[in-house]
């Protein structure tokens, strides 16, 4: 069985743009899968519509199916889809620029416990010394890289069991 699974899903924006048609994909438990394609083509939509955030820019699935370890998430909101384990890395790494490195890992944790959220944290700055350096810095002034960094640990906070990159080398130097 497939942890997740996309069969003829298609996007629809504004009630009029058919923004993704009749996409189908496997992945199965364990893998890593890379989603290719011209700009444009639909990547970063379909990331949106598995993590249930299309709504805030006025899309929808409105065709197909998407289910996660057999269940549909298609029309879960998207704290829901976090909760049945999938999270995503966005583009842009959208952090809140004005939160400290902390508390933008925090917001990662939102779903767990306080000690799942002080493990995460652990774990989070051994894997990423250098966001460890930066905890209490405020987010909006770190480097390209040093906020991929963070964006990263904030997903895995969540202890996702389907992690999302959506252009993780963005703005990263060489």
């Amino acid at each position: 069985m497939s942890q997740l699974s996309l069969a003829n899903v298609q996007i629809l924006y504004d009630r009029s743009i058919l923004a993704v048609r009749d996409v189908s994909l496997e992945v199965p438990q364990g893998a890593i899968v890379a989603l290719l394609g011209s700009n444009g083509a639909g990547k970063s939509t379909v990331l949106k519509a598995i993590s249930g955030i299309l709504a805030r820019e006025d899309g929808e699935v409105v065709g197909g199916s998407i289910a996660f370890e057999g269940r549909d998430v298609a029309r879960l909101a998207p704290d829901a889809v976090v909760r049945q384990g999938v999270v995503q890395v966005p583009e842009g790494r959208a952090l809140f620029p004005r939160l400290t490195v902390e508390e933008n890992l925090l917001m990662g944790g939102y779903t767990r416990s306080a000690r799942e959220c002080a493990e995460g944290l652990a774990a989070v700055y051994a894997l990423f010394p250098r966001v460890a350096e930066r905890r209490r810095q405020t987010a909006g002034f770190l480097s390209g890289g040093e906020q991929q960094m963070v964006a990263v640990g904030r997903a895995l906070m969540a202890r996702p069991r389907l992690l999302m990159l959506d252009e993780p080398s963005l703005g990263l130097a060489p």
